[in-house]
């Protein structure tokens, strides 16, 4: 069985010779037939110099360096598409998953299962990130009406996926989309491992709040119209309490009279205009992806390829 391990880069050229040195390690214990693929996002330090040298010392290396910074699930697609193994393997760069359960992997791969996902014990990030992260899996399993496809703050992108999921995989069409949830929307045959979350050994995540927060809104977006449905529940109460505050004016006008009442208008007008701008905003969103979508542009481009023919 052939092993292709797909890791998107940016930012890691502290720990790409590491991280390599201990994949061969581990993909050795199984099989010599194996590739280990590099996917440079436009990192803008000298990860890609790394990988080049990497490139020229073992032809097992593949490096393919992306024309500009496209993200991480992209990346991975990019690795994906250029695989040649019967089993992938896809795992981050910064080595807070330790290599060393690829076998773990690999033997529950091989008892029947598709796809296999790591469940980690205790994820060793920021604080702050742990908290956005248990708020964006509430939000998400609440949204979702499909609860095959709800999600864990504890699984990881680092797991592994035989050839049939990988064409499968290759053939979804959103411009948009999330690798560990395109993989529970495929279904097929899944199971977990549990392995243990490191902290990071040098650099920083690049996934700051603003890229957190619009990394869960495409999630939320592509994988549900939920948020659709709110404004028709708006739309229900505004209208409810609006009746509510006209009987009250006619019942007020025959018993006190006509009273100017300027500060209570004023602010139901805020209020519902609010609530307009809230609603449209949502279909805002939904519009905007759907354009960016029939814009059929390519998930990636590639601008060079080392040890591969194009």
């Amino acid at each position: 069985m052939k092993i292709s391990v797909v890791i998107p880069v940016y930012k890691s050229q502290e720990t790409i010779q590491l991280l390599t040195q201990k994949l061969i390690d581990e993909l050795s214990k199984i099989t010599n037939d194996y590739e280990i693929i590099y996917v440079n996002d436009d990192s803008p330090d000298n990860s890609w110099d790394i990988i080049q040298k990497l490139c020229k010392e073992n032809p097992k290396i593949i490096g393919i360096s992306l024309s500009r910074n496209f993200g991480q699930h992209p990346a991975i697609l990019c690795g994906i598409k250029h695989s040649r193994g019967d089993a992938i393997i896809v795992m981050d760069c910064d080595l807070q998953e330790d290599p060393k359960y690829i076998p773990d992997l690999v033997k529950k791969l091989q008892e029947g299962n598709d796809i296999v996902f790591t469940l980690k014990q205790k994820r060793a990030h920021a604080w702050w990130k742990n908290v956005m992260t248990k708020i964006f899996s509430f939000i998400y399993n609440y949204l979702i009406d499909d609860k095959r496809l709800l999600t864990s703050q504890q699984v990881g992108s680092f797991s592994i996926i035989n050839r049939k999921v990988a064409d499968a995989f290759l053939q979804f069409g959103d411009y948009q989309f999330h690798y560990l949830l395109v993989l529970r929307w495929l279904g097929f045959k899944q199971s977990f491992i549990e392995i243990e979350h490191y902290e990071r050994k040098a650099g920083k995540s690049s996934y700051n709040f603003k890229r957190l927060f619009e990394h869960a809104l495409v999630a939320i977006v592509f994988q549900s119209d939920k948020l659709l449905r709110f404004n028709i529940y708006i739309g229900f109460i505004i209208s409810f309490f609006s009746i509510i505050g006209i009987i009250y004016l006619l019942i007020s006008y025959f018993i006190h009279g006509y009273a100017k009442g300027w500060p209570s208008l004023f602010m139901l007008l805020l209020f519902t205009l609010g609530a307009v701008l809230f609603s449209l905003g949502i279909i805002g969103l939904y519009i905007g992806k759907m354009f960016e979508q029939v814009k059929s542009r390519p998930k990636f481009v590639i601008k060079e390829l080392l040890n591969l023919e194009k």
